[in-house]
């Protein structure tokens, strides 16, 4: 079958090749991709620079997100049955979304929401159960709560402003110019322009922060937070506890010393620190689904292109122009 593989490490590690069609576990599913999205996620693995927490051995086939049709179901599951229309984001070390046909447990997956077409689910998974397991399962977001969610105009950002909200949040956000009346109609309560203002000096006393910009901002945004309050990045630099989450408690000093100014600066500042990779989790894609159904949260796209064109999506991302998700379709 057609796939997209990284065959080496770099921003020029992709190529289009034929490889073996997936082997079906009993607890997997084998799904006809319909389409798939590009996340900043995919980009940071095609360069490597997860490479000594995710154990990816090149050649392997790249992706993390997708919606599509079953195909074959496992012996052992029972929940689903070919011709189920299905999204999902793929558990780490057997994504491979850039492809015809994908195999995935099927504790990752979730009907597709009636209401979305494939391109649009497609779009959701990965983004929608970050910004889920930011808010809910690590800041444990209440009503009433100051959350500040960065780069509100992108993938992550459209999508985390809408779950925070959901919460009962006051949501400020940062966006350009031009995205100001479009992260507004997605409920952010606040907006700052960052082409003429630093978000530090306006806003204060926020419990949250979720940051997907890096670590200038995520410096920054140390300072808005109230005492005790939570800088979540899904950049990095990742933390002692993530080498708990990964099973491999041998990475513990290492995290530690990667970590270390962040956490020594949010420890003088009276607050807290988490690095967040999300996990794959069908249960809560479940729970989404029924917000995506009722619409209380939407998809955002900027652009699709064909299946054919995947590295040319890859490449779009990189630009760093798109506002809301990036989509490929077969």
């Amino acid at each position: 079958m057609k796939a997209f593989v990284v065959t080496h490490y770099g921003p020029d590690g992709v190529e289009a090749a034929d490889v073996p069609a997936p082997t079906v576990g009993p607890r997997d599913v084998l799904v006809d991709v319909r389409a798939a999205s590009i996340n900043p996620l995919d980009n940071k693995v095609r360069d490597g620079e997860f490479k000594q927490l995710l154990k990816y051995k090149p050649p392997f086939t790249l992706g993390h997100d997708v919606a599509g049709v079953i195909t074959q179901v496992g012996s052992e599951v029972r929940d689903f049955q070919v011709g189920d229309e299905i999204y999902a984001r793929p558990r780490d070390l057997r994504i491979g979304t850039f492809a015809e046909q994908i195999a995935i447990d099927a504790d990752d997956i979730a009907l597709k929401p009636t209401s979305l077409s494939f391109e649009e689910a497609a779009a959701v998974p990965l983004v929608a159960l970050t910004a889920w397991q930011a808010m809910v399962d690590r800041a444990h977001v209440r009503p009433g709560q100051k959350v500040l969610v960065h780069a509100g105009a992108g993938g992550l950002g459209s999508t985390a402003i809408q779950v925070a909200k959901h919460l009962g949040a006051r949501v400020a956000t940062t966006a350009g110019t031009k995205d100001i009346e479009r992260v507004r109609a997605l409920g952010a309560d606040e907006v700052v322009d960052y082409t003429s203002t630093d978000f530090a000096e306006v806003l204060s006393g926020y419990d949250v922060v979720l940051d997907s910009l890096g670590t200038a901002s995520l410096e920054k945004s140390l300072t808005v937070l109230k005492p005790g309050g939570l800088a979540i990045s899904v950049v990095g630099p990742p933390d002692p506890d993530f080498a708990a989450k990964l099973g491999q408690p041998l990475l513990k000093p290492v995290l530690a010393l990667m970590s270390r100014k962040i956490r020594s600066r949010a420890k003088k500042l009276g607050v807290r620190y988490s690095f967040l990779l999300m996990e794959a989790n069908g249960t809560q894609l479940k729970t989404l689904t029924a917000l995506y159904e009722d619409g209380t949260l939407r998809p955002v796209l900027d652009r699709t292109f064909p299946f054919a064109d995947t590295i040319d999506a890859m490449t779009y991302l990189d630009q760093g122009k798109a506002k809301g998700k990036i989509v490929v379709t077969r």
